[in-house]
């Protein structure tokens, strides 16, 4: 069967989180509930995206942006089905949604230690940021 790419609805939020509960270097956190997925979804409509096998979720990336740069987290992939070009379509179709909302950057965050992640990324062309460093700070 072929892949068949379409945007992420909330209806597709078990079998996502499943994904990336299994998936090695994804992070989640309470952001991830499915009331934070769907929030993420509502204020980046038609961004994120699932990768399915006829019925079966082989893939699933966030996307969304601030209006003025693009973010992309959560790429993964069933592991035996990487490497068949799935993640790259993807992030590419990520890439143009994107673009044409006319937002000319995007950024992706890579846990330090996830070097497949890291040679994934480059491999598509992304370069690593060393003079910037990630900050955050919990609002509650």
């Amino acid at each position: 069967m072929s892949v068949s790419i379409r945007s992420m609805t909330i209806g597709d939020y078990d079998d996502v989180a499943a994904l990336w509960h299994g998936a090695p270097g994804v992070g989640l956190s309470d952001a991830d509930s499915r009331r934070g997925i769907a929030q993420f979804l509502e204020r980046n409509p038609g961004l994120s995206l699932v990768a399915h096998d006829g019925d079966r979720l082989v893939g699933a990336v966030l996307c969304g942006h601030d209006g003025r740069r693009g973010v992309i987290t959560h790429l993964a992939v069933e592991p035996a089905r990487r490497r068949e070009g799935i993640g790259r379509n993807l992030v590419e179709r990520c890439i143009a949604s994107v673009g044409a909302l006319r937002i000319e950057k995007c950024h992706v965050f890579v846990f330090a230690e996830n070097e497949e992640a890291i040679t994934f990324w480059k491999e598509g062309g992304w370069h690593e940021r060393v003079e910037l460093r990630l900050l955050s700070r919990y609002t509650t």
